[in-house]
């Protein structure tokens, strides 16, 4: 029935933008250009007629508020850039509270969200993932908190910004594009608004899950912001504040990986698809964010104007994962575990297992983030030339703690008889045949998974860059362009990871319990079949009975630190467009951008033949390349608000920073006697397409509404993968290498260039208020997008994901065939009420896995609603300015859902609950 619906939503699109275009065009055709029905002509009465019309148009674009306004705006911005952009207005983000700018994000046509904790966090822009989009931040690159470039956007709160441009197409002067689009970011301009503006807003939020452990499902959040003027409109500021915490409440059951069928089994039928264990969990905890904008606008005079952004954010997440676990090929023991299975089409979906030894285990981790950004924007104008530099910095830390627990009954083995349903939805089920609520009875011990194991990850990522531009008029070539812009920006960024681990061990008092001063009290288990187990604190645990002594230099932790470099210097050449061809109006601009770019990377690799201590062996490696990056941009117009887009450039990502990493490991086989290593590739050239896009947009009243449609085409020249190719180790064979081999060349599986393909997808997209067509059905209205992706790119999965995507070639990851979404509004007298459901058909996903590395995993489509009203007092009231807010935020509670290969081999089942929040905002 889903399936329908959204079918009859993209048939319904399509055929509304197909009509109203042909009204349109034959409209146009039998009123345009008429010499015989000129306007002076009118009649007395038609003229008052059509001044009245046109009054009431301007009354109502005057008084129009809320949502309506916010849809304008961004329809306006739409209208006019003379790329293919998505925009979303400050009226749009303000008025819907989300929890990030992702959330507002995700609902844009061609935009699809990968959900992280519950929160909208991914953002994959027409079909490709996160590493071929560049984000930015008032027309700056940022950094990211994350091992890589790709923005983790619930670290902006939404509340902060005016205003989100994505590009779908680029143009040379656009810095820091993307392949698959440029997401731009942007706070208020004050000097923009001609009064102050003072806000507060206030809101309670609360988790369908409920409490548990340490923790509660409450959450608030607190907003603040001020515009304001001063020195008679020559001087802006803005100031905004938010504050939130978040609760963590979630529960999950996975199932281990890979799902196999070449093992034997005691009573299973040889052949059949097992998985060697399962986990059931429920995480609690929190996410607190600050975060902080200031704007000051200098603008003493016409010619000059002076703009300084700072940004700040500061985000600590705190949760613990209270998790009971059993393995199904393996006790620790000698008596064998025994299967009375269930199997369906060759694959293992329940049964009973004997002889099962389960443990129950916490785990803790603690994320602190922060996000520094500053920038400095001159304009000024010299005669007839517009003079632009910005000066830009960004930084971001990231520190993290993760740690473990594993406790079992004891005396050693107690074993267990566990019956096991893995359901084709919902929650795999693990009952226990033993009692694993009392925490007197579990003892922390060298479990069969050892007794811990934890992880000190730390990530720094600095940016800064200088941009010039001046913009001047073109008076020998003013038949073919209006002005032209010449520009330059250099920019460096140096990014640094380090892993240190390592195990937990006993202490000297042995296998104990946990004391009554660390317990949180038992959490449900319930959902998974299990009950209840304890919870505890995990950190303090390991403080008074274990020893943790994480480090980087052993021989399977040196390749896990790194640090990346790249100086970027780019320059560009636009014509801008504006001018008629023949009796059709077009605007855009053709130009070309060239992208010096020197990258490097050091690290550090395990040399075993070196003596001890100097084993840690420095490494760097890198190279320069330079890239030409033509583009073109036109839009043509049409009678009654018609506008056609053709644009066609060449696009390119720069390859994923863990993929540059210098660093590796090697060995040589005692068989064979040849070298043979694994790691990263610093000499890597960028993914580069070249791109076609048409687009079809009908507006109507202005900005009130349009319809769209728009097709899109990348022939992808190059793609990273990671494969096993040959190569030459003389550089790291010296006398000492034992076994010596018998000849340097050997095989490395690392990132590299390789062939691409092609990918193509459609738009259709209508943002219509009800009332241009029906005068009853002022206030209604509805925003309805429709895409579908396709490509013929395979491409062989990494190493670390062949346990769950297999090891045949896979689609491209962040694709979904289909993407929709949906918002139906309601906005009238101050009452304000919409519904958003978006939904997204399966793709590939890319997750970190316990190893803090990226991996892939087939990830079911999901279906998330949000839903939101609220009343604004007017004008006459005692209460003007009051809005109050009662949202529900995935109000069926989808979860998020992987598998392996096929649906009846899953992964995790995820759940978040729903989110209820109720608050009040006062602006003055």
């Amino acid at each position: 029935m889903q399936h329908l619906k959204r079918n009859l939503l993209s048939v319904a699109l399509a055929s509304a933008t197909m009509m109203l275009a042909t009204g349109a065009w034959a409209q146009s055709t039998t009123t345009t250009n008429d010499p015989a029905n000129p306007q002076e002509a009118r009649t007395p009465e038609q003229q008052q007629e059509d001044l009245a019309k046109q009054q009431a148009a301007q009354l109502q674009s005057v008084t129009v508020t809320g949502i309506r306004l916010g849809i304008e705006q961004a329809n306006s911005i739409k209208k006019e850039s003379t790329s293919i952009v998505e925009a979303i207005s400050a009226e749009d983000i303000g008025k819907l509270p989300d929890i990030s700018i992702a959330e507002s994000i995700s609902r844009l046509p061609g935009i699809a969200a990968q959900r992280v904790g519950g929160r909208a966090q991914v953002i994959s822009v027409r079909g490709l993932s996160p590493d071929f989009a560049t984000t930015l931040l008032n027309g700056r690159e940022m950094v990211s908190t994350g091992d890589n470039r790709s923005v983790e956007f619930d670290q902006y709160p939404s509340e902060l910004f005016s205003g989100v441009v994505i590009y779908k197409t680029p143009d040379s002067a656009l810095v820091g594009q993307g392949l698959s689009g440029t997401i731009d970011m942007r706070t208020v301009r004050p000097l923009d608004f001609d009064k102050p503006v003072y806000a507060v807003s206030a809101r309670y939020q609360k988790n369908s899950l409920g409490s548990a452990a340490n923790s509660d499902g409450d959450g608030n959040r607190i907003n603040a912001s001020v515009i304001t003027q001063m020195a008679g409109g020559d001087i802006g500021l803005s100031l905004g504040f938010s504050h939130s915490d978040i609760p963590i409440q979630e529960e999950q059951t996975g199932l281990y990986e890979p799902w196999r069928n070449d093992q034997t089994r005691n009573g299973v039928p040889a052949g059949t698809y097992i998985t060697d264990g399962a986990k059931a969990l429920r995480r609690t905890g929190y996410v607190r964010r600050n975060a902080a904008m200031a704007t000051v606008q200098f603008a003493p005079i016409s010619e000059w104007t002076s703009t300084l952004d700072i940004f700040h954010t500061s985000a600590v997440q705190e949760d613990t994962a209270n998790q009971f676990e059993a393995n199904f090929n393996y006790n620790g023991n000698p008596d064998p575990q025994v299967w009375t299975p269930n199997v369906a089409g060759g694959t293992l979906v329940g049964g009973t297992l004997t002889n099962a030894y389960p443990l129950v285990r916490g785990m803790y981790n603690k994320r602190e983030d922060n996000i520094d950004g500053l920038g400095w924007l001159n304009e000024i104008k010299v005669g007839d030339v517009n003079l632009t530099a910005d000066l830009s910095w960004s930084k971001s830390h990231r520190d993290e703690l993760s740690l473990e627990n594993n406790l079992q009954l004891l005396p050693n083995p107690q074993f267990d008889t566990l019956n096991i349903n893995f359901p084709g939805s919902g929650f795999a089920t693990i009952q226990p045949g033993r009692d694993y609520s009392n925490p007197n009875t579990l003892f922390i011990a060298n479990t069969i998974y050892g007794s811990g194991y934890g992880k000190t990850p730390k990530v720094v990522d600095e940016l800064k860059g200088f941009k010039v531009n001046a913009n001047f008029a073109a008076p020998f070539l003013d038949s073919l362009f209006s002005d032209i812009d010449v520009g330059a920006h250099y920019g460096t960024r140096e990014k640094s990871k380090s892993q240190p681990e390592g195990n937990i061990n006993l202490g000297a008092q042995g296998p104990t319990t946990i004391g009554p001063d660390l317990q949180y009290g038992g959490v449900d288990l319930t959902f998974a079949g299990v009950g209840y187990i304890p919870s505890w604190d995990v950190p303090g645990a390991v403080a008074r009975y274990m020893t943790f002594a994480p480090n980087e230099d052993a021989s399977y932790l040196v390749s896990k630190a790194w640090t990346i470099n790249e100086d970027i210097t780019t320059g560009w050449l636009r014509a801008n467009i504006d001018t008629s061809w023949g009796s059709i109006p077009v605007r855009g601009n053709v130009g070309i951008q060239a992208q010096h770019t020197d990258q490097s990377s050091s690290s550090f690799y395990w040399d075993p033949f070196r003596p001890a201590g100097q084993n840690r062996v420095p490494y760097e490696n890198g190279k320069s390349y330079t890239d030409w990056l033509p583009s073109l941009n036109l839009a043509f117009s049409f009678d009654h608000d018609q506008t056609v887009r053709v644009a066609a450039a060449r696009q390119l990502a720069r390859a994923r920073l863990d993929q540059l990493r210098a660093s590796f490991e090697f060995g040589v086989s005692t068989s064979t006697l040849e070298p043979s290593g694994s790691g990263g590739n610093p000499l890597l050239d960028p993914w580069k397409a070249n791109a076609f896009d048409i687009s079809y947009e009908k507006y109507f009243e202005g900005t009130k509404g349009y319809v769209s449609a728009a097709f899109y085409y990348k022939d992808l020249r190059t793609y990273i993968f990671t494969e096993s190719r040959t190569y030459d180790f003389s550089q790291f064979i010296t006398p000492d290498v034992v076994p010596q081999p018998t000849t340097p060349i050997g095989r490395f599986t690392a990132p590299y260039n390789g062939e691409g393909g092609w990918l193509q997808g459609l738009e259709l997209t209508a943002s219509l208020p009800l009332d241009i067509f029906w005068d009853a059905a002022e206030g209604f209205g509805f925003l309805a997008s429709a895409s579908f992706n396709d490509s013929n790119i395979t491409i062989p999965p990494d190493p670390s994901s062949v346990s769950s995507v297999g090891s045949q070639n896979i689609s491209l990851p962040g694709l979904s065939d289909e993407v929709y979404n949906l918002t139906v509004y309601y906005s009238r007298a101050g009452f304000e009420a919409r519904v958003n459901q978006r939904w997204r058909s399966d793709y590939i996903g890319e997750i970190s896995n316990f190893a803090a590395e990226r991996t892939l995993r087939y990830v079911e489509g999901e279906d998330v609603t949000d839903a939101q009203l609220s009343y604004a007092f007017g004008e006459e009231s005692a209460l003007k300015g009051v809005t109050l807010l009662l949202q529900a935020n995935n109000l069926t509670n989808s979860g998020y859902r992987t598998y392996a290969s096929s649906k009846d081999r899953p992964l995790e089942n995820i759940e978040w609950g729903r989110t209820y929040l109720v608050g009040l905002s006062y602006k003055f």
